[in-house]
């Protein structure tokens, strides 16, 4: 029996032989490429009461959380091994705070898009999670059992693969 060449991984992160590497995007057409991601983070109604009010003892935590969630977009390719730095375009974070009546949650969009040879799925992804981690972090002294869930990716356009809607 003759062994044959390794079977192409559909995980483009490995080379024939399994070993991890960076995808060569240098051939790539540079083509506008946008994302949009979102997550939650689940709270008591007192915790998220203070967010809306705007009177947590750390400050605005929402302000706060947009900002650090555009910096985890710009950071993406630092916390994430094999991710292209990318030259983003635009970063968007926005919050929805649950109605009343509803269980207490803040939901948390982020849109980020570029021009280049490569998508931003991560870099949406790593905005929703920082902006989440920050408003943990904001909210920890009044609520330890906050639970980030549901993140993910919504849509992407852009690219060889075309676009992609989250069912």
């Amino acid at each position: 029996m003759t062994a044959s060449a390794p079977s192409p991984s559909p995980l483009t992160h490995f080379d024939p032989q399994g070993q991890a590497h960076m995808v060569d995007v240098g051939t790539k057409a540079h083509t506008h490429r946008v994302a949009v991601a979102e997550g939650r983070i689940a709270m008591r109604d007192e915790t998220l009461a203070l967010i809306a009010q705007g009177n947590a003892k750390k400050g605005d935590v929402l302000g706060v959380a947009r900002i650090a969630g555009i910096q985890g977009a710009k950071k993406a390719s630092d916390l994430i091994p094999l991710c292209h730095p990318l030259a983003l375009t635009r970063v968007a974070v926005a919050f929805e705070l649950s109605a009343p009546g509803r269980p207490a949650a803040v939901t948390c969009t982020a849109t980020a898009e570029t021009v280049g040879p490569t998508g931003v799925e991560m870099e949406a992804l790593a905005a929703v999670q920082v902006a989440l981690l920050t408003i943990y972090d904001m909210c920890k002294a009044a609520d330890r059992g906050m639970v980030i869930e549901g993140v993910r990716v919504l849509e992407k356009h852009g690219g060889k693969s075309g676009s992609y809607r989250a069912g």
